[in-house]
């Protein structure tokens, strides 16, 4: 939590798992700087929407961009359309959608498979 509590900017880049559901929910949003800035570019599920629209609601919080949304294609019901404008940015799930992004997957694409016939283990394998 002091981590949450001094930060600035918040920026997720994790993966959906058990343990990172609702991460970003009321009790974390309740020790944030009202200046502090949430960018969600990881899964939908690891921030708690309705949690994180009361608190730009009522200015807990200072901003918040998201690509990813608990249900994709973002709805005009979800709870985050009713406060987007100056301090909200919503994306429809694009952020890999740059050049640089496409290259380096391609690139990645074609180590992995040299290093596969390569007899190699894979970049970045998960298991």
């Amino acid at each position: 939590m002091d981590l949450l509590k001094a930060a600035d900017v918040l920026s997720l880049h994790c993966p959906l798992t058990n343990e990172t559901v609702g991460l970003i929910g009321h009790e974390a949003l309740a020790v944030m700087k009202p200046t502090v800035v949430i960018i969600n570019v990881a899964r939908g599920e690891v921030v708690d929407e309705d949690a994180l629209a009361l608190a730009l609601k009522e200015g807990r919080i200072g901003g918040a961009s998201l690509d990813v949304f608990i249900g994709e294609p973002i709805t005009p019901g979800n709870p985050l359309m009713a406060v987007a404008g100056d301090k909200v940015v919503l994306t429809p799930h694009m952020a890999g959608a740059t050049m640089e992004s496409q290259m380096r997957i391609i690139t990645m694409t074609v180590e992995n498979l040299a290093a596969v016939i390569e007899g190699r283990e894979p970049i970045n394998l998960v298991t």
